[in-house]
Order: C-alpha cells, then sequence, then structure tokens
C-alpha cells in the first residue's frame, strides 16, 4: 500500500513518481539511501555501515526491481522424488516444475524502455566505430587476470543465452563511418519475440539456457545435452587423456555448451569436468553401493555448489575489490557470524547472520525466479578480452615475484573455435593455466572493445560456424535497443539512482564528453546504456561501474535464496555427508587448482586469490576484523 506523503526537497525531482508507489516503510528507507547516493558515501562508509546500506538497497530492489514475464504454468510435484539437478532445469521451484526450466522467459528488473527514440538513433555502427572500438589496448591495471575474464564467460554460459528467431536482420555502415569499419554490413537473426499472454508485459523472450547456478556450462541445457556430455561409467563425464575436452569428428569440443568458445573457456569447462570426475571418485570409494546415475546426480550437485561458492565469495571479490564487499559476499554464503559459527551450528540463524545459503525454504520475494533482461546487458563485458593471449615459459626459471618470460604472444583470432582449440592442445592444460594466470585482463571502458570482435565468426548452439561475419560491438547496442533495456538514465532512475543532468556527471574525461557529445548531441537520455556503463566514474577498487554493480548486487542473492539446492536442500542429506564437506571445504579456485596441479601455485603464484594476476602482491593481512574495518 502506498502512502501519500510530503517529500522531502532532497529528493530528486525524477525520483518523485517512484517514491509515490511505495510503502511508508520502504519510503524512509529509500530517504535513506537516497541520502547516501546524493553524497556519494556508501563505498567512503565503515565496512559496517557500507554493508547495512546494500541490504537496504537491495531490498528496495527485491521490491520494486523484479518483474515476472509471462503466466505461471508449472504443475507441483514431489520434491523428494526429484532431489537432483534435472537435466533442463525443472523441478527446482519447490510448487511449479516449470520455473526456471530451459526455454522459459526472461524476467524484467524493471518495465522496457518509454523512451521514443528509434531502434538505429543513433546508428549502432556508429556508436561502435566512435565510442568503443579499442583504439589502443587498456588493460585493468593488473586487478584481475584472464582467468578472471574466461569465468565470465564460463558463468553466462552457465545462465543465460536468448532464443533467435529465424528471420535476419542486416545493418549497413552509415556513409560516414563505413571508410573505419571491418564490415560494411552484417547479418544477423533477430531475438525470438513471443506474447506472453500477461497484460502488464505483452511480450517476452526466451532463456535457451537453464537460469538456475545448476552448472549447465558443462552438463547441457536439455537431454540431449547431459546425453552427450557423460560417459555412463561411474556418474563420470567425457573427459580426453592430456585433461582437456573431448572433440567430436568436426573437432568441436564435447560440453554442456560450445556456443562461441575459446581456449580459455574450454579450459575452465576442462577444469571443471576434471572436478566432477573427481568428485565421483570419492563418492565410489564412500558410497560403493551408488549406481551410475546416483553418483552422477550427486556429483552435479557438488560440483555446481563449488562454482558457486567460487563465483560468489572468490571471483567476485576481484571484481568489486574493496573490504566492504568482502563482507556483503560472505554475509551471503556464511552469514555475519561467519563460516566457524555456521559450519559448528548450521544455518539457523536466518539470513543475515547466517546468510542466503541453507535457509529453511526458497525465497523470490513474490517473483517466480529467471534471469532479467537487464541482467544480460550489464554483464556484456567485451572490452575485457584482450588482443593476445600471453604464452609464458615454464620451462624457464621464476623471479623474485614468480613471474615469468615470455615465450610467444598468440593473436586472439586464433584461440577462438575450432584453430583456438587445436592451439590449446598444442600448449597444454598447465602452460595456458599459468599464462592466464599471469596475464592482465583488459579494463571495462570506452574505446577499448577488441577491434577484432567487429569482424567475428559467430557459432550457432551446436558449435558451428555460422556463414555471416558479425560486428559484436554494434549488435551489443543493438540487442539492448531490441530487447526494450531501457537507455542509461532511464536505467538508473528505474533502479531508484540519481540520473546524470549532463556529460560531466557521467565523466571528467573530455576527450570523453566530446565524443559523447558528436554522437548524442546534448541529449543525455539519448545515450546507450553499454556507453553510459563504460563511461562512467568508477568507484575505488570496482572493475565495472556502479550501475551494473547495482544488477549484480539483487540478483547474486537471488540466485542463491531462490535455488532449493542451495536452501532448503542444501545439506548433508542431499548432498552426501562426503559431498558436503567437500563443498564446505572448498573456498576458492586456488583450491580447486591444488586438488590437481598441486606444485602449480606454490611455484608459479604470488597472489592470494588465483583471480588476481599471479605474479602481485598478496593481500596485506589485517589486523582490524573486517566489519569493523573503515572504508578501503
Amino acid at each position: 500500500m502506498a502512502f501519500s506523503i510530503s517529500l522531502p526537497d532532497f529528493v530528486h525531482p525524477q525520483l518523485r513518481h517512484v517514491v509515490a508507489k511505495m510503502s511508508f516503510f520502504d519510503t524512509i528507507l529509500f530517504y535513506v539511501v537516497h541520502l547516501v547516493d546524493k553524497f556519494d558515501l556508501w563505498h567512503r562508509l565503515p565496512v559496517l555501515l557500507g554493508a547495512a546500506y546494500l541490504g537496504i538497497r537491495r531490498h528496495l530492489h527485491q521490491r520494486y526491481n523484479l518483474l515476472h514475464v509471462g503466466k505461471v504454468n508449472g504443475k507441483k510435484y514431489d520434491t523428494e522424488e526429484f532431489a537432483y539437478r534435472t537435466a533442463d532445469g525443472s523441478c527446482n521451484h519447490p510448487v511449479d516444475h516449470l520455473v526456471g526450466s530451459q526455454g522459459t522467459f526472461f524476467g524484467r528488473n524493471m518495465l522496457p524502455s518509454t523512451s521514443s527514440y528509434a531502434l538505429l538513433e543513433p546508428h549502432p555502427v556508429t556508436v561502435a566505430t566512435k565510442l568503443l572500438e579499442r583504439r589502443k589496448y587498456t588493460d585493468c591495471g593488473g586487478q584481475f587476470n584472464m582467468i578472471a575474464c574466461a569465468w565470465l564467460q564460463f558463468m553466462i554460459h552457465d545462465w543465460n543465452d536468448h532464443m533467435e528467431d529465424t528471420e535476419q536482420v542486416e545493418l549497413r555502415a552509415p556513409q560516414d563511418v563505413a571508410a573505419g569499419c571491418p564490415l560494411k554490413s552484417f547479418k544477423f537473426l533477430k531475438t525470438k519475440k513471443l506474447p506472453t499472454g500477461s497484460p502488464d508485459l505483452k511480450f517476452g523472450h526466451l532463456n535457451s539456457r537453464t537460469p538456475w547456478w545448476d552448472g549447465s556450462v558443462i552438463y547441457g541445457n536439455n537431454e540431449e545435452g547431459m546425453i552427450r556430455v557423460r560417459r555412463f561409467k561411474d556418474g563420470k563425464l567425457r573427459l580426453s587423456g592430456d585433461g582437456l575436452l573431448e572433440h567430436d569428428d568436426k573437432g568441436i569440443p564435447i560440453s554442456g555448451d560450445v556456443r562461441n568458445y575459446w581456449a580459455g573457456y574450454s579450459l575452465l569447462q576442462a577444469l571443471f569436468v576434471k572436478e566432477h570426475n573427481a568428485i565421483c571418485d570419492m563418492l565410489k570409494e564412500h558410497y560403493p553401493e551408488f549406481d551410475d546415475e546416483k553418483v552422477y546426480r550427486h556429483a552435479r550437485l557438488i560440483t555446481s555448489a563449488v562454482i558457486a561458492k567460487i563465483h560468489t565469495i572468490d571471483w567476485t571479490l576481484e571484481i568489486v575489490k574493496t573490504d566492504t564487499l568482502m563482507a556483503g559476499m560472505r554475509i551471503n554464503w556464511y552469514g555475519l557470524l561467519g563460516k566457524r559459527v555456521k559450519d559448528l551450528l548450521g544455518p539457523k540463524f536466518g539470513p543475515v547472520l547466517s546468510g542466503l545459503v541453507g535457509l529453511k525454504k526458497p525465497r523470490d520475494h513474490g517473483t517466480p525466479y529467471s534471469l532479467t533482461e537487464e541482467f544480460v546487458s550489464v554483464y556484456r563485458m567485451h572490452s575485457l578480452l584482450p588482443d593476445t593471449i600471453v604464452l609464458r615459459d615454464l620451462k624457464s626459471t621464476t623471479s623474485e615475484d614468480k613471474s615469468l618470460p615470455i615465450q610467444d604472444e598468440i593473436p586472439m583470432r586464433e584461440m577462438i573455435g575450432k584453430e583456438g582449440e587445436k592451439n590449446l592442445l598444442k600448449i597444454g592444460m598447465e602452460q595456458m593455466l599459468v599464462s592466464m594466470g599471469h596475464q592482465s585482463s583488459g579494463a571495462a571502458t570506452l574505446w577499448n572493445f577488441p577491434s577484432w570482435m567487429r569482424n567475428l565468426v559467430p557459432h550457432d548452439i551446436d558449435g558451428d560456424d555460422r556463414p555471416d561475419l558479425i560486428d559484436m560491438a554494434a549488435l551489443d547496442i543493438y540487442r539492448d535497443r531490441e530487447r526494450g533495456v531501457p537507455r542509461y538514465n532511464e536505467f538508473r532512475r528505474n533502479l531508484l539512482m540519481v540520473p546524470i543532468s549532463k556529460w560531466e556527471d557521467l565523466t571528467n574525461d573530455e576527450e570523453v564528453i566530446e565524443a559523447l557529445q558528436e554522437v548524442y548531441g546534448d541529449d543525455i537520455e539519448k545515450l546507450d546504456l553499454q556507453i553510459g556503463l563504460h563511461a562512467e566514474k568508477k568507484i575505488k577498487g570496482f572493475a565495472i561501474s556502479e550501475t551494473a554493480f547495482f544488477i549484480f548486487l539483487l540478483i547474486a542473492s537471488r540466485r542463491l535464496e531462490a535455488d532449493r539446492f542451495f536452501t532448503t536442500d542444501f545439506n548433508s542429506r542431499t548432498y552426501t555427508e562426503k559431498g558436503f564437506e567437500w563443498v564446505n571445504k572448498t573456498e576458492t579456485l586456488k583450491d580447486v587448482i591444488d586438488r590437481y596441479f598441486p606444485e602449480m601455485t606454490e611455484k608459479y603464484m604470488r597472489c592470494t586469490s588465483a583471480f588476481s594476476v599471479w605474479s602481485s602482491d598478496p593481500d596485506p593481512k589485517h589486523y582490524l576484523p573486517l566489519y569493523l574495518r573503515p572504508a578501503t
């Protein structure tokens, strides 16, 4: 119920209509958040206050930024009968077997764009050429490495991909930029648009992957995909003798998801197939009565939880590297009381004190689980990809900081698709992993989109090359507009953020401001979401924009708290006692690497996290408890 109250003067005029829809309690919370935002304060606050701010903001997003698309058509089922992750993501939601399954609608975090701008205004190729295309490679300053970059795709291909139509679209480069474009025109398939049967959001798009954190990137998104990767012996998945993925007769890797694959992505798939198979060996040792199917089901549960945990308390902390976020992500998994108390007493004290993992029942905040159109948009980070993969010489002795001399630099174009698989086979798993560990990723900034991706051979869902080359930079802009994702300023308003009123609110870089004016004039409402996210001033320690982060804040929690296998059934009964112990003892990607390459990190890694550049300094020791620290 909304309450009509007099709004304080500090509330931004463009956000007043949003407040009018809120309950009295939420209005008070909004005032707190908005006042902190007006002074750009939350990331400057002491850790505990900063975490409290994020908790309040997340609550508001859970109330006002979760929109269901389509009808709920599933049926109730026996959760005891389906105490495992199914091939297509069905039978996870406790009372609706279809929620979160393959082929269901993407949700939304806000209503579709209300702007009157045309689909090609300004032209996506113009935007790509003048604001995105790489001028000179800019790395992320050594904050995180190429393993972290590949992990991003590893996760996206676990969660989401839009189903395509059969109708093609052709984009032609405008005459004033055509000379500088590698493709004068390119063709691609439209996103499939279907009626939802709902009066509020009449059309939507389908997810061809399973949106749960279920490891479908290595297990497949349906029965056919699952059969393709399984050995049907001892619960194991197919893996070659050299520890890399097997390949079919066409040279395409055999794994759960092979669309737009490259060597670094395949490497992570192979590493976690190794993890799955090692878990199978452990289960067979402790539970010899388990047949192939039972071993497979338990190993998938355990492996998926390991992946989710690594992403939550390891990968994320390198992308948004602050003490406040370290506290927030650990609270998500362990709660304020921490790991020791949770391991000793269990998740008995609710989501704040004991974390989201292990809740008595899933929480979806009244909106059936799905991933969202806006989540897909803020995860577009192709600028993290470099121009070359820098191979390190493992036969040389390491220096004092554990760095290695460069052996070779291989253009990224030669590391994608079938050619990339051939090169990975020559390089080998160990050298590729160490090399990616030592190479800094690119920066999420303007003028850093890889030029080689503007003349790219895309893959279909089976990993086969498509006949039409694409300009990925222009396509990223087009896709957001096509799917009704609001442009930057409207996006911020919908996220209860202070909108920009001039280009200087977005950035202090005069060259960027001049380029924005050239493409968009003085119309800040026309600014595309992707351009705003890449141009936005970054919080210290953040590799991504604050705007993108607030979507992450909502969805990172939702992926855990809405999933039955991270809440009700996250226990030794479902995972087995030894499987549950495996998850609880695995904290980081380094733990996984150490299982299969016990000397690698000791010999080549100086830093704390396997997602940091391996030759960088380890995280400093703190003598002050995390929750008592000032801002980083």
